[in-house]
Formats: C-alpha cells, structure tokens, sequence
C-alpha cells in the first residue's frame, strides 16, 4: 500500500511532519481540527512538501528521520537543495565540535 509523507506549514511558521495512506483525506483531517494537536491549535495549515512511497511503512520511517532535523534542514528539503543536507547534519553542538575537532 502507498505511503505519502508531507510537510505542512502552520498559521504560526511552524513546520509539521506526517505521513498517511490517504493524503486527500488527511490534509481535510487537519484543516478541520481533526489531526495532530500541533495542527488544531496553529489552523490553517498549507501544504508544502510530499515524498510518495510505495509502502507506506517506508513513508512512516522517512517521517521520523525528518522529524529529527533542525528547520534548516527541512527548509532545504523543502527547498530542494539536497545538495546543502549533509553539511546541514553536521553537529553543531560546541562540547562535540571541540572533541572531534581535535580527535
């Protein structure tokens, strides 16, 4: 069965990432307050990204993965510049930065 996994903007700027069988039919679900609590309290939200699968598991792992990244990142995604995605995985945390800097 098909999975989608999408990219929704909310009211507030804020990103929400989901995936669903029926992408139609969830983005109603949103639009009307009956989706994530992310989305009910930020309405409207606007469509703005969409990766289709051909499992839909394959879709609900890819939501994670995305899930996980800075705003940076998904705005790239989202951009399409996959080219800039790995520099952007990159840790930026100084405690980690300082340790592999002088490994």
């Amino acid at each position: 069965m098909k999975g989608f996994v999408y990219i929704l903007e909310c009211s507030d700027g804020s990103y929400y990432t989901g995936s669903t069988k029926d992408l139609d039919k969830r983005l109603v679900e949103h639009q009307e307050g009956k989706g994530a609590n992310h989305t009910k309290k930020r309405l409207p939200v606007k469509l703005i990204y969409v990766e289709e699968y051909m499992r839909i598991d394959s879709a609900f792992y890819r939501e994670k993965q995305i899930q996980g990244w800075s705003r940076a990142k998904k705005e790239a995604l989202i951009k399409g510049k996959v080219e800039t995605l790995s520099g952007l995985s990159e840790c930026k945390n100084d405690s980690h930065y300082k340790y592999y800097k002088e490994a």
